[in-house]
């Protein structure tokens, strides 16, 4: 019966990666409103939803192990490639110092618009240990950032972290 298990997490990536997908399609038009506003508004509730589904489907993984998270953080960067108009901008988002927030690890996530018009990010956030092995993963949405400006949010742990735990961009992509 060992091999069960990894059809299980296989599957459960699979799922996570296709409700994903389903939903980052939706950011060329769901619906019949074309205007900037209007794209603008799916773009950030398909992230939004994308990131809801990746982080649960991230916090089933990191419960059954690390290669399976590694697998789905990898299906994950791959979807970030689709979403369309989206720009791969690692170097413009910058992550605070790793907290504890109760049981779990925060870390403020900041993103530079250097865009001519108002833009979010999609932002992978990687928490590691310190020999860098990856311990949990999550997607953050910085929202309606203005051309010029900076834009904050939180990235929180799906699970209790302990020891040193780090924070790096695992990727990021305006649109």
């Amino acid at each position: 019966m060992t091999g069960h298990p990894a059809r299980r997490t296989t599957g459960a990536a699979r799922t996570a990666v296709v409700a994903t997908a389903l939903t980052l399609s939706c950011l060329t038009g769901c619906s019949g409103d074309d205007s900037p506003s209007g794209a603008a508004s799916k773009a950030e509730s398909a992230a939004r939803s994308a990131g809801a589904e990746v982080t649960g489907a991230a916090s089933s993984l990191a419960s059954r192990g690390s290669g399976a998270l590694a697998s789905a953080t990898a299906e994950v960067g791959r979807k970030l490639d689709d979403i369309k108009g989206g720009v791969d901008v690692k170097d413009a988002v910058r992550l605070g110092k790793p907290a504890a927030d109760g049981d779990r690890t925060t870390v403020q996530v900041t993103a530079d618009n250097s865009a001519g018009s108002t833009k979010s990010f999609s932002v992978q956030v990687d928490f590691t240990d310190q020999d860098g092995t990856l311990r949990d993963m999550v997607l953050v949405t910085v929202s309606d950032v203005a051309a010029g400006a900076s834009g904050k949010a939180t990235a929180r742990s799906n699970r209790e972290l302990s020891g040193e735990v780090r924070a790096k961009v695992g990727r990021a992509v305006r649109y």
